[in-house]
């Protein structure tokens, strides 16, 4: 199967080399030039990560990696996903669709699966979302992925793209909560973040998730999807890998957010944090449908208005 992927990132890369070993060509698309360069130059992104990429090729030309496409995969940061529709429209001829981007949309607060669908005009598009760190699907690492779309075909490509010795995908039927999960965990790994920087235990981390987990069940309600999500990959999977580990940028800048605010805003500068723009878009969202979700909104007062990190703790300890 001949393989689209559009972007280029540490995920973008892990996820063309899962789909490699399966047997798939691969073309990824770059809006950076330099970055199809050094591909060209070198056969390898060592700028991104030193890996071999054999039957991966790497262009900045997106009609040339669209064209004979079976399958297309998007896995650009989600503020980009509105702008990268719109530059595919031109060469999109109706092409099953992936989305791993994990986020809303940043000003309407949209699903990025209704993004894509309303400006490509096509159901063929599937959602994937779960627990996996981009770096241990590149060191061989076995992970799980959920998997929710408009039509079985898509999903169908999307199994046989994907699915293998290293990734196990289940299928789910909520394409809405998939994507709700997939974004407001990385907001609760900033909290669980701050906790950490803060000094506090596993045990309070936990007390964290849990108080997470209620909000996300009603947070897809809200939006129209399936409560039962939560308990999927995508949902309390993704949430505690996390919310549990210094890797996730998410809870790297919450740390930092409650150590040393200079040195998170740095982090900000020169690292994608999507819970960042995800915690804007989110509560943005729950104001306009007036829902009110107490830890949702202390956590924009401290990472939005400078609030005191520890007043989460009093949060938490609450009635609220």
């Amino acid at each position: 199967m001949n393989i689209s992927i559009i972007g280029t990132g540490v995920y973008g890369l892990a996820l063309a080399n899962v789909a490699r070993k399966n047997g798939n060509t691969i073309k990824m698309w770059t809006e950076n030039p330099d970055v199809a360069k050094e591909y060209k130059d070198t056969g390898m992104l060592k700028s991104i990560y030193d890996i071999e990429l054999k039957r991966i090729s790497v262009s900045n030309d997106l009609e040339y990696v669209m064209e004979d496409a079976d399958l297309i995969i998007i896995v650009t940061a989600s503020k980009y996903v509105d702008i990268t529709a719109r530059n595919m429209k031109e060469y999109y001829k109706g092409t099953p669709i992936c989305i791993a981007s994990k986020g809303l949309e940043d000003t309407t607060g949209e699903l990025l699966s209704e993004v894509v669908k309303k400006i490509l005009n096509t159901r063929n598009i599937a959602v994937l979302s779960g627990p996996t760190f981009a770096k241990d699907l590149l060191t061989g690492q076995i992970g799980s992925l959920a998997l929710a779309s408009y039509c079985r075909k898509t999903k169908k490509i999307v199994m046989n793209a994907l699915m293998g010795s290293q990734i196990k995908i289940r299928e789910s039927s909520d394409i809405i909560g998939l994507q709700i999960c997939g974004c407001v965990k990385n907001v609760y790994a900033i909290g669980s973040g701050i906790l950490d920087g803060l000094g506090y235990s596993n045990s309070t981390q936990a007390f964290l998730i849990t108080e997470a987990i209620h909000d996300m069940k009603d947070i897809i309600y809200y939006m129209g999807g399936s409560k039962k999500t939560v308990l999927s990959y995508a949902g309390i999977g993704d949430l505690i890998l996390t919310c549990t580990s210094i890797k996730s940028r998410n809870y790297s800048f919450g740390k930092l957010l409650a150590e040393d605010k200079k040195k998170a805003q740095k982090y900000l500068m020169d690292t994608t944090v999507e819970g960042y723009h995800a915690l804007n878009v989110v509560y943005q969202l729950l104001q306009r449908k007036r829902v009110h979700l107490p830890l949702i909104e202390m956590l924009y007062d401290i990472v939005y208005n400078e609030v005191d990190p520890e007043k989460l703790i009093e949060l938490l300890l609450s009635s609220k």
